[in-house]
């Protein structure tokens, strides 16, 4: 399971580096992690690394790197 949560966290971490910003829903669909629940442990992992930053938008949560 850690395993699978570090390479998602690489692949939001590359998918942001060449994008910048982006919602939740653009991050899950241009990774293509197919369960939120894999997407929010590779969220985690790089917030506890302070890599991401977050903001509350109308949408709903934007994330991009820090």
């Amino acid at each position: 399971m850690i395993e699978l949560i570090g390479t998602n966290a690489g692949l939001v971490w590359h998918v942001l580096n060449e994008g910048g910003k982006l919602s939740l829903k653009e991050l899950k669909k241009a990774t293509k992690i197919k369960a939120e629940k894999d997407l929010y442990a590779a969220l985690g992992w790089l917030a506890k690394e302070g890599k991401l930053g977050f903001e509350e938008v109308e949408s709903g949560i934007s994330v991009y790197l820090l």
